[in-house]
């Protein structure tokens, strides 16, 4: 050990037995360290906020299932209006993406919603509604709706107000989720 490190207050690398060695170097981190090896990294800018998420569930909550026709043009999300939130994919719940999402339920602050897909695969598939075209693509796609998936969302989780479902589709949507899937 040098004089200089003894000054310093720096212990001497001890030997590291073969098994320790391994799991070092998994972790990478040395026993003592002199001197950077390369310079300190910038500070980071924060991160821009996460946007809010929404939950899913497969079953229909225990509040808020009752489906009644409401949508207001009031600035907030009410059952009948399809808006705008950000959605996980089913596979990673880490990862998703906004989406439309009709709001067909809400308990206080609460939303609860099926989400809408423009992929034509999902003509015919069963757990899907063809809903048609509407103001809330802007390319006017066919669109369907998920019967199976409810998706909670914070009102404040609402990105944007997509359209006002008319009240023929909302019914024809509500009637297969009280024939199958337990609303009220």
């Amino acid at each position: 050990m040098t004089r200089l490190a003894r000054r310093l207050g720096l212990r001497p690398r001890q030997e590291r037995q073969p098994e320790q060695a391994i799991r070092s170097q998994a972790v990478r981190t040395p026993a003592v360290r002199t001197a950077p090896a390369q310079p300190a990294p910038r500070p980071r800018q924060p991160a821009p906020a996460a946007p809010a998420r929404a939950r899913i569930q497969a079953a229909p909550p225990t509040q808020g299932r009752h489906l009644v026709y409401a949508p207001k043009l009031d600035g907030r999300a009410d059952p009948g209006e399809i808006v705008w939130t950000w959605v996980a994919y089913e596979e990673d719940p880490h990862r998703g993406k906004d989406r439309p999402v009709l709001v067909v339920g809400r308990d206080a602050t609460t939303l609860y919603g099926l989400m809408l897909s423009s992929n034509a695969v999902r003509d015919g598939q069963p757990d899907w509604y063809a809903l048609g075209t509407g103001a809330w693509d802007a390319e006017h796609r066919p669109s369907w709706v998920r019967l199976d998936r409810v998706i909670v969302v914070a009102e404040d989780g609402i990105r944007r107000e997509g359209a006002v479902l008319d009240r023929r589709r909302f019914d024809a949507i509500a009637a297969r989720l009280r024939q199958g899937y337990r609303w009220r």
